[in-house]
């Protein structure tokens, strides 16, 4: 299976570095991704989408898209526009976005986000990463470009609900996801058009990747199907 990896805010395809072994020891076929930056111009969010449908497009039928953080925004919306060539859409620790939706708000400078260091994060998303980790990858992130965390992701065909989605979840599992959903509006009207939800708990921060690479790739590896 194709799989494509989709990162979050501020980090690149090597952030996907320790969990492709897994994926190929599997046989599975990854496809990391590095999302275009702000040298490519005024981004928003829909030009990261085109990015990621552009790798569709060239790897063919039932690909599996694999989105961290904001890019599960990213990913929700390449199956949108090629529902009938995803065959699964896995989140990790986030949630699909509805129609309009946008990832977060962050201080701009000079036209672009930049990745305001671990301490930013609430300590439940950050507790598990040690500091030789939190030094390492604070030398690996990159800008994003300023428009596209505040900018509204397009979603126009509703077959994408018929696409299954895996949620891995940091803390929560299926019933409280659906718990807390209750208070998300349009966030669980999407999620209840989904033919096809699983919750796998993860009990980790909101970095896998970085804070149990081995035990997050086999999960995932396990949720490619």
């Amino acid at each position: 299976m194709d799989v494509i990896l989709v990162p979050g805010l501020w980090l690149d395809a090597s952030s996907w570095d320790d969990i492709t072994p897994a994926l190929e020891a599997a046989g599975h076929r990854p496809h990391p991704v590095t999302l275009p930056g702000p040298a490519v111009g005024d981004l928003v969010i829909d030009d990261w989408v085109d990015a990621v449908v552009s790798e569709i497009d060239r790897l063919g039928e039932n690909v599996v898209l694999v989105g961290h953080s904001g890019g599960g925004n990213v990913v929700w919306g390449a199956a949108d526009r090629r529902p009938a060539q995803v065959a699964r859409v896995i989140l990790v620790d986030t949630i699909v976005p509805h129609p309009g939706a946008m990832i977060s708000e962050f201080p701009v400078e000079d036209g672009v986000v930049p990745f305001p260091g671990w301490d930013f994060f609430d300590d439940d998303d950050v507790a598990d990463i040690d500091d030789e980790t939190r030094r390492r990858t604070a030398q690996q992130v990159v800008d994003v470009p300023g428009r596209v965390p505040t900018s509204p992701i397009t979603l126009t065909d509703e077959r994408r609900f018929a696409i299954p989605v895996t949620i891995l979840s940091g803390q929560l599992d299926a019933e409280s996801l659906h718990r807390v959903l209750a208070d998300w509006g349009a966030y669980a009207e999407e999620v209840e058009c989904i033919e096809s939800v699983e919750v796998v708990t993860l009990d980790s921060g909101h970095w896998p990747q970085f804070s149990q690479p081995q035990k997050f790739a086999e999960t995932l590896a396990a949720a490619v199907r």
